[in-house]
C-alpha cells in the first residue's frame, strides 16, 4: 500500500525527556522513502511542578506546523505519524479529520488523555489530546478551523491507569459520551471482541477512522521503553492480535499514530523491536 511516514519529534508535552528521539530512530530501521520530518523548536522546556500549562506555546507551534504540514503533503493517501509524545496527535487527528471529513477516532492508550485545563494536576499536555480532538480545549486546537471529532464515534482502549486525578478525567469523559474499554475488559472479553465493538462505534455513520497507538499500553516489562509506563498493560500475543484485526480493517483506518517511543527507557530495543513489528504489520 502508498502511505506517506511522519516523523513527529517532540517531547514539549511533558516533563519527561526523550520520546522526542524516537522518531528517527524507528524510521532509521523501517526504511520508508516517502518521509516528512518535523522538529521541535530547540528551546528549555518548562519541567516546573507549579507550570499547569507546560510549553503550551511551543505544542501549539509544532503542532499548528505539523498539521500544516499534513494538509499539504499527505492529500488522501493513507498516512503515519511516528511520535513523540501524545499531544502531537492533535495535530496528526486534526490533519486526518480535515482530509477525509466526518472520522471516528480509536485511542488505544493506557491513559485516558482527556484532562483539560481545570482538571490537570501537572500540567503535561500529553494528557490533554484526546479531550482537545473531542473539542474541549480550544487553547490546544488554536491552528484549526474544522469539525472535531464525534464523543459518540470516540473509543479509548486499554486504559488502567491509577492517576490521582483519575475521578476528574472519568467524569469529562462520561459528560462527553466517550465509550472506554479497560485493560482488564480485553483479559476478560478477548482483544478481538473489544476491537471489533470499538471499530463498529468509531465507524458508525462516519467516512473512516484515525488510530492513535500509545505504546503505553502494552506491559512496562516487554515494552520499557516509555515516558510513562503503567503496570497491568497488554502482552505482545494481544497486541500482534490486536495490530492483525486493524489491518484486515485497514480500508476503514484513513490514518494511523504510533506514539510516545522513548528509546531513552528501552531496554535491549525491547519496544523499538516491538514498533517496527506493529509499523510493518500496519503498512505492508
Amino acid at each position: 500500500m502508498k502511505f506517506v511516514v511522519i516523523n513527529a519529534c517532540s517531547d514539549l508535552g511533558l516533563d519527561v525527556d526523550g520520546s522526542s528521539k524516537g522518531p528517527l530512530l524507528i524510521n532509521k530501521k523501517f526504511k520508508n522513502k516517502d518521509v516528512i520530518t518535523i522538529d521541535k523548536i530547540n528551546i528549555k522546556k518548562s519541567k516546573r511542578k507549579t507550570d499547569f500549562k507546560k510549553n503550551l506555546k511551543y505544542v501549539n507551534i509544532f503542532n499548528e506546523t505539523l498539521y500544516n504540514n499534513i494538509l499539504k503533503s499527505v492529500n488522501e493517501k493513507f498516512f503515519v505519524t511516528i511520535g513523540g509524545d501524545h499531544s502531537i496527535s492533535i495535530a496528526s487527528a486534526l490533519g486526518s479529520q480535515k482530509i477525509n471529513k466526518n472520522l471516528g477516532i480509536i485511542w488505544i492508550d493506557a491513559h485516558l488523555d482527556y484532562n483539560t485545563f481545570e482538571t490537570t494536576i501537572t500540567g503535561n499536555l500529553h494528557g490533554f489530546p484526546l479531550a482537545a480532538l473531542n473539542g474541549i480545549c480550544p487553547n490546544l486546537t488554536t491552528f484549526y478551523d474544522g469539525k472535531y471529532f464525534n464523543p459518540k464515534n470516540t473509543v479509548v482502549i486499554g486504559y488502567r491507569a491509577n492517576e490521582p486525578n483519575k475521578e476528574k478525567e472519568l467524569n469529562n469523559i462520561k459528560k462527553m459520551g466517550v465509550t472506554v474499554f479497560t485493560s482488564d475488559d480485553i483479559k476478560k472479553y478477548g482483544i478481538e471482541h473489544i476491537l471489533n465493538k470499538a471499530i463498529n462505534i468509531a465507524s458508525f455513520k462516519s467516512n473512516g477512522i484515525h488510530v492513535s497507538f500509545d505504546l503505553d499500553v502494552i506491559d512496562p516489562f516487554i515494552a520499557p521503553g516509555v515516558s510513562i509506563p503503567e503496570k497491568n498493560g497488554i502482552d505482545l500475543d494481544t497486541t500482534i492480535k490486536l495490530v492483525n484485526i486493524l489491518k484486515k480493517n485497514i480500508d476503514k483506518i484513513k490514518s494511523f499514530d504510533l506514539m510516545e517511543f522513548n528509546p531513552d527507557n528501552d531496554i535491549d530495543n525491547k519496544t523499538l523491536n516491538i514498533a517496527l513489528e506493529i509499523l510493518k504489520k500496519i503498512t505492508k
